[in-house]
């Protein structure tokens, strides 16, 4: 019997088990009313403003299927500071479809941790991780460069592709170019959930955005998003923006 596309398809919040409601991270607001979130089988987006929970719900999310906090592959195993709250603990992942061949959590504010293990692994012995990721070291590298090497030789088909802020080493030519690959491989049965501020990276047309706010989660359309909203604004009218931020006085 052939097996359809592997997916996610939905989490959910065992809210009954809860040990509290009122501390870090289940009083975050988008916690507060969430049962489940259904997770679009090529692309979901989290966006939102600084401290609404994006990446940590999707470092939950990462951490309930079986990957490492700090990022890299269901495979690594190693802590440089253990930091991740204990959410993951309370979420159910609703699988569909075949089993994921490959897949990978991308913690941008840690990728310098995994680089590391992947030298100190190969230090070891064995065949040498760092040929999946190019065959130089990932430290010999710009930030972008060694983002760019993960994405373009690490990820393969039929992966699951957990991204949180992957914007933060790229520029917005390199965004672009992610869309790119993104595509390649949502056609090759791959899944991704990003979190992002980036318009560019949340461009992908076949996707869910949820957007998560002090009122809670919402599944927001596109140009309908905050953060595309004021970057649209301000590219559309920067000298008046930045008249306004800077309070600057018009003069003849």
């Amino acid at each position: 019997m052939k097996q359809g596309r592997p997916t996610l398809e939905k989490l959910t919040l065992n809210r009954e088990s809860l040990p509290f409601t009122d501390r870090y991270p289940f009083n975050l607001p988008a916690l507060q009313q969430l049962d489940s979130l259904a997770l679009h089988p090529k692309v979901t987006y989290l966006t939102g403003e600084n401290g609404m929970g994006k990446s940590t719900l999707i470092e939950a999310i990462a951490v309930a299927y079986g990957f490492n906090a700090e990022g890299g592959s269901v495979n690594f195993n190693f802590s440089t500071r253990a930091s991740h709250s204990e959410l993951h603990q309370y979420i159910r992942l609703s699988r569909g479809g075949g089993k994921f061949r490959n897949g990978y959590f991308l913690r941008s504010e840690s990728f310098f941790n995994v680089a590391t293990e992947i030298e100190k692994l190969d230090s070891e012995g064995g065949p040498p991780l760092i040929k999946s990721y190019g065959g130089k070291s990932l430290h010999e590298q710009s930030h972008g460069e060694s983002f760019w090497a993960l994405f373009m030789n690490r990820f393969s088909g039929n992966g699951l592709y957990i991204l949180d802020e992957p914007e933060a080493a790229l520029s917005p030519t390199r965004q672009m170019a992610m869309l790119v690959r993104m595509h390649e491989l949502t056609g090759e049965q791959s899944q991704f959930i990003i979190a992002t501020h980036s318009p560019i990276v949340m461009a992908y047309p076949s996707s869910t955005i949820y957007e998560l706010t002090e009122n809670g989660i919402q599944q927001t359309a596109y140009t309908e998003t905050h953060n595309y909203r004021i970057t649209k604004q301000f590219l559309d009218n920067h000298k008046g923006v930045l008249a306004v931020l800077l309070d600057e006085k018009k003069t003849d």
